[in-house]
């Protein structure tokens, strides 16, 4: 990148926040620190000090080695409007999960593994490839348990010539020490805030500490990169965006979530509060899930997150939901 196209990207808001990290040494050097911590891993919440650099992967909730495993990459016209734009939102799906979501949607990806393991020199081809595809970022899906891999592949990347907006779409649970290695790497974060009660997450999750550490998570990710930023394009280029899914019988905690939000991190920030929530997987097995949610749940939700102080909310999502601010 020359340095004319770099004054020119500062200057037009557009410039990535890693180019700096890669150009001072930091990013290699974090890169070096991330790997080293795959061989006793507490990359995620779960600390399961699985010696994943070696493949050891025995006690691993991830199931992941040395490498990330990847289901599929692809142009994603299914992404809020300001992340899709019109070219898409250059999405990688990473298969495996460090959460047990009994109603998952992908749980092709986060329960059995469809995919396969990618080393960081391909993870690269891939995020250039959608960047030559015109997408308007590279966005990372569920990237908790494979932070180290990312930062590798991101690393090769710039030097290839990297210099899309990178995207972090998490379910929040992740660790702090993760997310400080992302510092400056990631210039949209997009967690989920699936649950808010501990007895829900641990029967819905399994993990019930996945409250407080999605609190701490968004907490952090809110203070690197501030209220989510729209360029005059419409495209999005900093800043947080947390999505929520509504859920049959109020199991989400929705008010609660939104109060939090709004107290807690900022009344500005962003929220698409979603209604596709329908029973997959396991989530068939049992009554409370077994069904979708109604136009009046969906409302009610709404309701709470403006009640709340939650004024920025996804249009698009709630037009799809028929419903009217």
């Amino acid at each position: 990148m020359s340095r004319l196209e770099t004054w020119t990207g500062r200057q037009s808001g557009t410039y990535p926040a890693y180019l700096e990290l890669y150009e001072s040494g930091e990013l290699k050097r974090r890169v070096e620190i991330a790997l080293e911590r795959l061989a006793d891993c507490t990359c995620c919440p779960r600390n399961c000090h699985a010696d994943r650099l070696h493949d050891d992967i025995r006690k691993a909730v991830c199931r992941t080695g040395r490498y990330a495993r990847v289901g599929s990459y692809f142009p994603h016209f299914g992404e809020e409007d300001c992340l899709r734009g019109w070219n898409g939102s250059g999405t990688i799906f990473f298969a495996w999960c460090n959460l047990r979501c009994i109603f998952c949607q992908n749980w092709e990806l986060s329960w059995e593994g469809i995919g396969r393991p990618v080393r960081p020199e391909e993870l690269a081809r891939m995020m250039l490839e959608l960047q030559d595809r015109g997408c308007h970022n590279i966005n990372f899906v569920t990237p908790e348990h494979v932070v180290p891999q990312v930062l590798e592949g991101v690393y090769y990347a710039v030097q290839r010539g990297l210099r899309l907006p990178i995207v972090y779409n998490t379910s929040a649970y992740d660790c702090l020490d993760s997310l400080r290695l992302m510092d400056g790497v990631v210039d949209i974060y997009m967690p989920d805030f699936k649950v808010w009660d501990r007895d829900v997450a641990k029967w819905l999750l399994k993990a019930a500490d996945y409250p407080e550490v999605a609190r701490a998570a968004i907490k952090e990710m809110h203070r690197q990169v501030g209220d989510l930023e729209i360029g005059p394009d419409g495209i999005a280029r900093r800043g947080l965006l947390v999505r929520h899914l509504v859920m049959p019988n109020g199991l989400a905690g929705t008010r609660e979530v939104m109060r939090f939000l709004a107290r807690e991190v900022s009344p500005n920030t962003y929220v698409n509060i979603m209604a596709q929530y329908r029973p997959e997987y396991r989530a068939v097995r049992h009554e409370l899930l077994n069904r979708r949610i109604t136009r009046e749940e969906f409302q009610e939700a709404v309701r709470a997150a403006l009640e709340e102080g939650i004024h920025r909310l996804d249009h698009r999502s709630l037009a799809e939901a028929g419903c009217r601010l």
